[in-house]
């Protein structure tokens, strides 16, 4: 299974206000963090303001931070909230398929099954684990939290 571009991004949204704390991240400097544009990013963050991953402040001071803790948003929850189809195969599909064997094949329940141990696979994984060193990803990401709280530096 391959997953979307919007998931990937997703994920990473994520990560990135996780490594953030809670100060407000704006979707530009996330965007140039991950070099990928802005409108790319503001499209991926209504379903994740939509689920309750992620909150935003309006104003000229304003951005986006985590709406809940980083512990608590599995892999599989994105996952679900960002993927539009699960469709291993045609066999998965609403509507007309034309395989002969579709009510007699065991592949349909199979790919069901195999889906159902990745989906489970993914519970087990947090968006907190995944920035388990925080300032190992901050630096990469080019995050530079100053001294005064609520205030960061984003190298450019």
């Amino acid at each position: 299974m391959r997953l979307t571009r919007q998931t990937n991004y997703a994920v990473r949204m994520l990560m990135y206000c996780a490594a953030n704390g809670d100060r407000l991240s704006r979707v530009g400097e996330i965007a140039a963090a991950y070099s990928v544009s802005e409108l790319f990013l503001f499209k991926i963050l209504q379903p994740l303001v939509e689920a309750g991953f992620v909150e935003t402040i309006r104003g000229r001071n304003g951005g986006i931070r985590l709406a809940r803790s980083a512990s608590d948003i599995t892999l599989r929850q994105v996952v679900l909230v960002t993927e539009e189809s699960f469709s291993l195969a045609e066999c998965f599909e609403t509507g007309v398929i034309d395989c002969p064997l579709v009510d007699s094949c065991a592949l349909n329940s199979a790919l069901r099954e195999a889906l159902n141990v990745f989906l489970n696979s993914l519970d087990k994984h947090t968006i907190e684990s995944l920035v388990g060193d925080k300032g190992a990803i901050r630096h990469r990401l080019g995050i530079h939290l100053d001294a005064a709280p609520g205030r960061q530096v984003v190298a450019g």
